[in-house]
């Protein structure tokens, strides 16, 4: 019989429909609250931290299947963005901030102790800071191309002593993070005679660029003989590549070294999920992620436990680093010394 208003049974078909209707808006709302309950870890990284080659995506998945939780990156310039937002940071930790602005980062009275034990780390300089833990490293160095210069410079005053058209690419030490490590680092070396070491080889600076990208990617287009960069730089050309004629050419008075830290945020509303991510960052799981990601050297990872082929690589016999008080005090006038001399 037709089904009309006055019939009291609803027909089979439509009595389904209406089931599947229902069970799909319960699913829905189930789901919805299942998302809704997942707690968010808000992590602010460097630009490149996201990128396919970055290891920020490794990092994301492997935290993510112990935390059940969704850890999310936003990336910028770190620290003028910390310093902008204040209080009001989303943020529940900042990834990236280097050894040499840790000063100014701790000076905003953003970040809580870490509450992780040190005694794991292997970095080639002391490293006591309750705020901010290290999870990678690495030297500063000069990297040349075996091709272009067969007989690259093996001091520092080899390198003041290049003929002028031996070209280098630098970076400007006032907006990236390795050019200030430069500065520091020939600071370091010649003390009160920076100066005159940077009027020396002023000859041999082709360009000075905004960002190591830019730098490097000038080297290896052909650009410039040597190029401001890392000692695990090699490792890229070797190991993604197979290319063996990219080398560091290392020095006796030893080589800067810079670190990049994770720090807490005290405001975070995620305290135990920032904790266990800053446990995680010391493990081994984390640590091996980050050579071949992050292309350089595990904090808390020892040196026969890195991954194949990084073991080989050629390290400097002796690491410089200033503490962060140090730094600080010495950044302005190590800038104005390289800006003189590089201007005249």
């Amino acid at each position: 019989m037709p089904w009309t208003r006055s019939s009291p049974t609803i027909p089979s078909q439509l009595e389904e429909a209406m089931k599947t209707s229902i069970l799909a808006a319960s699913l829905s709302l189930i789901a919805t609250a299942a998302v809704a309950e997942t707690p968010v870890l808000t992590v602010y990284a460097g630009d490149y931290f996201t990128s396919e080659w970055g290891p920020g995506p490794a990092i994301e998945q492997g935290f993510e299947a112990i935390c059940a939780c969704d850890l999310q990156f936003s990336v910028g310039d770190l620290l003028p963005r910390i310093l902008l937002e204040g209080e009001g940071t989303e943020a529940d930790l900042v990834m990236g901030l280097s050894t040499d602005v840790l000063k100014r980062a701790r000076e905003t009275g953003l970040f809580a102790p870490h509450g992780q034990d040190l005694s794991a780390l292997t970095l080639p300089v002391a490293w006591q800071d309750d705020t901010f833990l290290p999870f990678n490293w690495g030297h500063t160095a000069f990297i040349y191309d075996d091709t272009r210069l067969s007989t690259p410079p093996t001091s520092f005053e080899d390198l003041r002593a290049l003929p002028d058209e031996v070209k280098i690419v630098i970076q400007d030490p006032r907006s990236s993070i390795s050019g200030l490590a430069l500065v520091l680092w020939v600071k370091s070396v010649y003390g009160d005679q920076a100066g005159a070491f940077w009027a020396d080889i002023a000859p041999n600076i082709l360009t000075v660029t905004k960002d190591w990208s830019e730098s490097y990617g000038l080297f290896t287009d052909g650009e410039a003989d040597m190029v401001l960069s890392y000692t695990t730089s090699p490792a890229y050309h070797i190991m993604a590549e197979g290319d063996l004629t990219k080398k560091a050419a290392l020095f006796p008075e030893g080589h800067y070294v810079m670190a990049e830290t994770v720090g807490k945020i005290a405001g975070t509303d995620q305290s135990a999920l920032a904790d266990q991510f800053l446990a995680w960052v010391l493990s081994p799981e984390f640590q091996k992620v980050i050579p071949a990601a992050n292309w350089s050297l595990p904090s808390a990872l020892p040196r026969d436990q890195w991954p194949e082929g990084w073991a080989d690589l050629p390290l400097p016999e002796k690491g410089l680093l200033y503490s962060e008080e140090e730094a600080e005090a010495l950044r302005t006038a190590a800038v104005e010394e390289w800006r003189a001399a590089l201007s005249q």
